[in-house]
């Protein structure tokens, strides 16, 4: 872990150069909790190294009123809490002291299901972000790209990748994308726009030139390369058929991932993130975290889950075997914890992708009869639970990716099989996503102590859960749309993850519409009565319950003595605010292990901050946030073909 300094021209402000007299003299008296300790007042190992005062302190802690103050100790772990007047006598000369301005300090976020080296990539290139545009508004978006990723300096031959490119954006509605388009502009640099549904990529004439595509050209086996009346190639390209332009597009060194993806763990840290883990690791992921730790370049805890592709989970020692092996490899890198494994267990449930698994078949969506279509389950139930068996029994978790109810109910009957097998109560097993459950496996969450994790920014009436979804899956089982009161009810344990960079990061909002499900950019509420969640149990879910299911809560997730230090101070007080405000909330100060990895004050973390505005949208921004894209493809884009999933 590495950490900024402490900016006493921010924030922080030194007790001995301040007065220590007075600093906390507005709090009432109380008394803290922490182990004995001496007030010294000459920076010694009684002192704190850091004291927040006039906060209110979210300890997490059931039935524990919030507190007012929290010290640190120069271990890195809290060394009390409690009242202003009984924290007073930890100050030392040295300790720096925080007034939070009755604001909240509360454990950092831990962020469940992120994949921030794959949101570090696509930082290198720009992005559409899904919009829909006429011909000549692309064109001119074009231009400026152009310029901005080389200009002159580029030509002829730097390839402009664009990002998150709608390929049913061109307006008027109806208009096709040709690579003449394209090729009106001012370059003769190759051009590539990759759509953020993962089917499509739109390139120019001299790409499709360096790829070799022709009239004469086949298309490859599960890819598709359209072509015009005249039988001549447009210039988009479908499926498989895009990996004819993508082989020939230069992949970024080490040194620009991991300088992108040192900016990006930076935003995480303005955010209030203060561990993740990253839901699609192998070796080339494992690699750039050993590169980001040499270079003092991991602000926050990382719980890589590895995944395994289909055939793997077959092959359960075999498996086994390789996840051990890339463990021993990588288990000296500073801020790694491997044990987790990830396995996809099915697709997408929107139109028109529609690969998520589902119990009962998709409607038509215009006279509401069932289809043919149950979606793609890539795992038996046996397979995943002889797979779970395995890894549980060495240690390792499991993680599912699991949208429609059929998956959710196949991981679960996984699960059980590894109970009854290895006899083992609490690997703490995951389900990610969880879309669509069925209510008869509510309860079979708490049974079988698995972590439901949820991405609760998309529980909103919007494009995706309402026009995309709703005609094909009809009210019945749409009203079962991410079930977050149910499970909760049901005793089921929630974490919570963004899926970054799938979603923007949106942390505050992200926890404001698990609250009130409309958040900033909902056109509606989706369910509130029926699924919403109260204040405090979102940010138990999104702290402490995500420890618990990484297995850290013995260390994180909550402020009390003992633990470590990983706080967040924000810029209100998230436990009364009104829930709305809570989208616009600001990261002031995060800490890791004690140490700074962001301060608003500081040149790094204005700069940090800047950028994951204007990554997210909104009004620092200038803009408002784009909408999800129709897919998880931006980020698994090498699964099942193109789709990605």
């Amino acid at each position: 872990m590495t950490s900024s300094s402490l900016s006493r021209r921010g924030l922080l402000t030194a007790a001995g150069a301040a007065g220590a007299a007075g600093l906390l003299g507005s709090a009432a008296a109380g008394t803290a909790h922490a182990a004995p300790a001496a007030a010294n007042g000459s920076g010694g190992r009684g002192s704190a190294s850091l004291v927040i005062h006039n906060a209110r302190v979210f300890t997490g802690v059931s039935g524990r009123a919030p507190v007012e103050a929290v010290a640190v100790g120069r271990d890195g772990k809290i060394l009390a809490t409690g009242s202003g007047s009984a924290l007073r006598r930890l100050i030392g000369r040295d300790t720096e002291v925080v007034n939070a301005r009755g604001n909240t300090v509360m454990s950092g976020i831990h962020d469940g299901h992120v994949h921030p080296l794959g949101a570090g990539d696509r930082s290198l290139r720009p992005s559409l972000e899904g919009a829909e545009t006429t011909l000549a508004e692309l064109q001119e978006i074009l231009r400026g790209f152009l310029a901005d990723t080389g200009g002159a300096g580029a030509e002829p031959d730097g390839w402009l990748v664009v990002e998150d490119w709608n390929p049913v954006g061109l307006l008027p509605i109806g208009t096709a994308p040709h690579h003449s388009m394209l090729d009106a502009l001012p370059t003769r640099r190759p051009i590539a726009l990759v759509g953020g549904d993962g089917h499509n990529l739109w390139a120019n004439r001299r790409a499709l030139d360096i790829a070799g595509i022709t009239a004469a050209t086949p298309d490859p086996a599960g890819g598709k390369i359209v072509k015009g009346a005249d039988g001549q190639p447009t210039g988009v390209l479908k499926d498989d058929a895009q990996e004819l332009v993508r082989r020939h597009i230069p992949a970024p060194t080490q040194e620009q991932l991991v300088a992108a993806c040192a900016k990006v763990l930076e935003q995480a840290a303005a955010a209030g993130i203060t561990t993740m883990m990253d839901a699609l690791v192998g070796r080339h992921e494992l690699e750039l975290y050993r590169a980001l730790s040499a270079a003092g370049k991991l602000p926050q805890r990382i719980v890589p889950a590895l995944r395994l592709e289909v055939e793997q989970t077959k092959d359960p020692a075999g498996s086994l075997a390789y996840a051990q092996g890339l463990r021993r490899e990588f288990s000296g890198v500073q801020g790694l914890r491997l044990g987790m494994i990830k396995v996809f267990l099915d697709g997408v449930i929107e139109y028109p992708a529609q690969t998520a698994a589902l119990l009962e078949p998709y409607l038509d969506g215009t006279t509401g009869k069932p289809t043919d279509n149950r979606g793609e389950l890539y795992t038996s139930a046996a397979e995943y639970g002889r797979l779970t068996a395995a890894f549980n029994r060495a240690g390792w978790q499991m993680h599912a990716h699991g949208l429609g109810d059929r998956a959710v109910r196949t991981a679960l009957d996984g699960y059980a099989y590894a109970r009854r097998a290895t006899g083992l109560r609490d690997p703490r097993n995951a389900i990610a996503h969880l879309q669509i459950v069925d209510p008869a496996d509510l309860r079979r969450f708490a049974e079988l102590n698995v972590a439901a994790c949820m991405q609760l920014q998309w529980a909103a009436k919007d494009t995706w859960t309402m026009e995309a979804l709703l005609p094909y899956i009809g009210p019945k089982r749409h009203r079962w749309m991410y079930p977050a009161r149910s499970l909760e009810r049901a005793g089921a344990r929630l974490s919570g993850g963004s899926d970054w960079p799938v979603d923007a990061l949106q942390v505050w909002n992200q926890l404001r519409t698990a609250i009130d499900r409309q958040g900033a950019h909902g056109q509606g509420e989706l369910y509130r009565e029926l699924e919403g969640l109260g204040r405090s149990s979102v940010l138990r879910m999104h702290t402490l319950g995500t420890a618990w299911q990484l297995r850290q809560d013995a260390l994180t997730g909550t402020v009390e003595q003992g633990k470590a230090a990983d706080l967040v101070l924000l810029d209100r007080d998230v436990t009364r605010c009104p829930v709305a405000d809570i989208s616009e909330t600001k990261v002031e100060l995060t800490l890791v292990d004690g140490r700074a990895v962001h301060d608003v004050h500081s040149a790094t973390g204005r700069a940090a901050a800047a950028r994951l505005a204007r990554a997210a949208g909104g009004p620092a921004a200038g803009t408002a946030a784009g909408p999800r894209p129709a897919s998880y493809a931006a980020v698994h884009r090498d699964r099942h073909h193109a789709c990605g999933h």
